[in-house]
């Protein structure tokens, strides 16, 4: 069985431009449900820091194949092909970070377990 995939960005936005960058993000078209595997998209407002406010892109694939499918897609390229115009709402690069799911409870106490994923 092959599990789901997790994959995420985190930005550290600059005191101040937290407005300018959700309405980037909220107002930015959306070419995620073109791709296989797609599952769902979920922006996240995290903490404020004394210089920056942390927020993430959480997004949910049915596998890793298919995440990596859509960095080699013509939507992924259309999402980002204007990323590099809004730097100065950043503090550094956004980090990205990737996770295969282990284990999901759902809401009626159901766990799916992924039993072929071994730690790298």
């Amino acid at each position: 069985m092959s599990g789901a995939y997790i994959a995420m960005n985190r930005f550290k936005v600059l005191k101040g431009s937290e407005a300018a960058f959700e309405q980037v993000w909220l107002s930015r078209e959306v070419h995620l449900h073109k791709v296989p595997g797609f599952v769902s998209f979920h922006l996240l407002r995290g903490p404020q820091m004394e210089e920056y406010s942390l927020y993430s892109s959480h997004t949910v694939w049915r596998s890793r194949a298919d995440f990596e499918g859509w960095t080699r897609s013509q939507a992924f390229r259309d999402s980002h092909k204007n990323a590099g115009e809004h730097k100065p709402l950043y503090a550094g690069h956004p980090q990205f970070e990737g996770f295969d799911v282990l284990q999901t409870v759902l809401q009626d106490g159901t766990r799916i377990i992924t039993d072929d994923q071994t730690p790298a």
